[in-house]
């Protein structure tokens, strides 16, 4: 199996969170400012206000009036104190905003069009001295070519390749296609995003953890399936003949792509109504997603070109962004320190360079997605890609489109697996991998796999090869994970895979996410946006998570741990169920026990299998008597109170050795073993057929509604045909993908406990 138990191991020590940041020790940090690094800062609790500094503006009528007002120093003021010791500049300008109690410029610079005749204009930078110190880099920051793209720099950083404005091509398309009022309006949702400014009241508002989802609209090709979210409505209104906010070169290829495809009518497509969610800059959850694996590969793939052309769109329009205020501030050499302290337009970095982080569960998957950024990459940003060749030895280089078809030839029949199909396209061959990180630069000309993570723009990682990166970091084995500071747009993709995994590891990275870095990393730190250094980038990641169900781990972490200020959108959808894919007549027992609280459930289900379901199994002397849970936990519960029963019986997990499955299944095929014990998990990366089954009992149902039907199947050699299954009302989201919706709440409804499906 690879190295996939491994991901599934509880044996790591969980990461404790530090402290949060008090206001005193924001303060004696910029203080050691002066030191040439920052202090490391701590985990930000989710819960807690204090890690935020408190903004007050004590501005009124005054202020509008010109009168002089006092507005207390905010964290980037305290960075320009400091700056302002070593510089007659800087202070002159601190002094400034400070007296006149200015408000920073807001300037839409992605907005402006540059005339077509306007050149390229090359930046020739030497090396970085990582580690300079502040006021070292802000004079650095001030010859408009050390800082191109607010990152520490190499040789390969400053070069040619790196400026990626738009061409004269590409600002003659844009100019010929709509006017400048128009192109004005597409770039806005990039631009208003990430110049917004939270108050304290709103970043309060955020923290209550209270969403109203005031609109709904019908989803795409989906019956009974609704799009719900906050605010305004993303795919209304919307202009058929504009770019929906993507640079012009992307979107001729995206369309291109498309056409390619043989899809029809690209602006009614799921994909580019997906992409116009995603533009909204919200937070997403697309809980019923048809994975590729069960023949769901044309919805996957709408879902996935429209969130990566979206990544590539926040990408190219960020550093283009860089690159034009880099231009502006060589042609103006004398007044660059006055306009980058007094303005906000020059604002326009983080602490570090990658921008999109996407979580997968596997290399299978991790080069499936790769493998289709590339393409959708436009030709002139990928005439290289480099390292292409390590890529496909580590990753494979099998087709996107057509590797997971069945092949029909004789050769492929002879070899044919016993394993389903679905099995062996998400598993299969060289798709387990779970251990996994690949950096991924984009540049004016090439794209470069295997980039170094400071110097990359996307970081495509497994839960557990980031998990495994910051438990060395807080043991001191490795520097840091400073670049998931500014991580800005964050997808988990398959999400439902990664809870057959450990869903901890997934919680513990986006924990990391969006802290203040432990050092510097060669950033202008001029440059940086102020919320950035407010500690509030938290507040403007945008998390899309994909899966194709839902799931209380998942639910906890939209709810909890997505903080966007501009919103959220999830899926609102009815469930048909699976029990028509039962093709033998099994009589199906649903008893339902009641439970008081999440925090009592297990132990209220032990009690009713103990009291109601064990003592039939214990008097029977008929053998093949199967018990499925989902939860590895609930196994070793129920392992241990088999074993104060001493009754007969084998195990079937997650953990059993390879060696040892054949003489278990042999054992209980035999009657040696009464009872065996088999895990959702233990089906999930085996699907082994368990012959010898006589009794089913399903102590708690399978999260992957594909799993029943085949374990129902299991009983095709029993008498009886009898299955009995545990629920309580905390189950109804496993229930209702099981017996589908409008039965589910019947059942969790009804005053009668026991219900029939024959």
């Amino acid at each position: 199996m690879g190295k996939q138990g491994f991901a599934r191991k509880q044996g790591f020590k969980r990461l404790s969170k530090a402290e949060t940041l008090s206001k005193e020790e924001n303060l004696k940090r910029n203080r050691r400012a002066n030191d040439d690094k920052f202090t490391p800062s701590s985990s930000q609790s989710d819960d807690s206000g204090d890690l935020l500094e408190e903004r007050k503006d004590v501005a009124s009528e005054d202020e509008e009036s010109g009168k002089i007002v006092y507005r207390e120093p905010s964290m980037y003021d305290n960075l320009l104190k400091t700056l302002g010791s070593r510089n007659e500049t800087v202070a002159n300008a601190l002094r400034r905003r400070q007296i006149e109690g200015k408000s920073d410029t807001d300037e839409d610079v992605v907005g402006d069009i540059e005339s077509s005749s306007e050149s390229e204009e090359q930046h020739d930078g030497s090396g970085n001295d990582k580690g300079s110190p502040w006021s070292n880099t802000f004079v650095k920051g001030l010859k408009g070519s050390e800082m191109v793209d607010g990152m520490e720099l190499s040789e390969d950083v400053v070069t040619d390749d790196d400026g990626l404005s738009e061409t004269d091509e590409e600002s003659d398309v844009r100019l010929n296609c709509q006017s400048i009022s128009e192109a004005s309006v597409i770039t806005s949702t990039f631009a208003n995003h990430l110049d917004y400014k939270l108050s304290k009241e709103e970043i309060d508002h955020l923290l209550i953890r209270k969403w109203s989802y005031s609109w709904k609209t019908p989803a795409f090709n989906m019956s009974k399936t609704y799009w719900r979210g906050t605010g305004v409505c993303p795919v209304e209104d919307l202009d058929l003949d504009s770019h929906y906010g993507v640079k012009p070169r992307l979107y001729k290829h995206w369309l291109d792509m498309y056409d390619a495809s043989k899809g029809s009518e690209f602006h009614k497509s799921k994909q580019r109504l997906f992409f116009s969610i995603c533009n909204s800059y919200q937070d997403i959850m697309h809980h019923n997603k048809k994975p590729f694996y069960l023949k769901g590969q044309e919805e996957d793939s709408s879902i996935m070109d429209a969130y990566l052309v979206h990544s590539l769109n926040h990408i190219l329009k960020s550093k283009d962004l860089m690159t034009k205020n880099e231009r502006k501030l060589a042609k103006n050499q004398d007044i660059v320190e006055d306009k980058i302290l007094n303005g906000s337009a020059y604002l326009d970095r983080g602490f570090t360079r990658p921008k999109v982080l996407i979580l997968l569960p596997l290399a299978g998957i991790a080069r499936r997605i790769i493998t289709r950024l590339i393409q959708l990459t436009p030709s002139k940003n990928k005439a290289d890609v480099e390292n292409i060749g390590r890529f496909n030895e580590e990753y494979g280089s099998g087709s996107t489109e057509d590797q997971y078809e069945e092949d029909d030839s004789e050769k492929s029949k002879s070899k044919k697996s016993t394993k389903p199909s679905d099995f062996q396209a998400l598993l299969g061959r060289d798709n387990n991998n779970d251990h996994f990180m690949i950096g991924i630069k984009f540049t004016k000309k090439s794209m470069r796999l295997y980039s170094d993570f400071y110097s990359s723009d996307m970081i495509v990682a497994s839960p557990l090869g980031l998990y495994t990166k910051i438990g060395k970091a807080e043991d001191g084995k490795e520097e840091d994970v400073d670049y998931l500071s500014s991580i800005e747009i964050l997808i988990i993709d398959h999400a439902d895979v990664m809870i057959m995994q450990n869903w901890s590891h997934v919680k513990t990275v986006v924990e990391h996410l969006n802290q203040i870095p432990s050092k510097q990393h060669g950033t202008d730190i001029m440059r940086i946006r102020p919320w950035y250094l407010d500690g509030q980038s938290r507040y403007y990641r945008q998390t899309i998570i994909l899966g194709s169900h839902l799931n209380p781990d998942i639910n906890t972490l939209f709810n909890q741990q997505c903080f966007n200020y501009q919103g959220k959108v999830k899926l609102e959808c009815s469930y048909k169920g699976v029990l028509p894919k039962i093709m033998l007549q099994v009589r199906q027992i649903y008893e339902r026990f009641d439970t008081t609280s999440i925090l009592e459930a297990d132990d209220d289900r032990l009690e009713y299998f103990a009291k109601k379901v064990f003592p039939k199994i214990k008097d029977s002397v008929q053998p093949g008597v199967m018990i499925f849970i989902s939860s590895y936990f609930e196994f070793v519960r129920l392992r241990n109170f088999l074993k104060s029963q001493g009754a007969s019986f084998c195990l079937f997990g997650e953990y059993t050795k390879q060696k040892d499955i054949s003489s278990v299944r042999g054992q209980f095929f035999r009657g040696e073993k009464k009872i065996m014990l088999y895990t959702e998990r233990a089906h999930f990366y085996y699907r082994y057929k368990i012959r010898g089954v006589q009794n089913l009992i399903i102590y708690s149902l399978p999260e992957r509604k594909e799993f029943y039907p085949e374990i129902v199947s299991f009983l095709e050699e029993s008498d009886n045909m009898n299955c009995t299954v545990l629920f309580s009302r905390l189950d109804y989201l496993r229930l209702e993908r099981i017996v589908g919706s409008a039965a589910a709440k019947r059942m969790v409804n009804s005053e009668k406990g026991i219900f029939v499906f024959a």
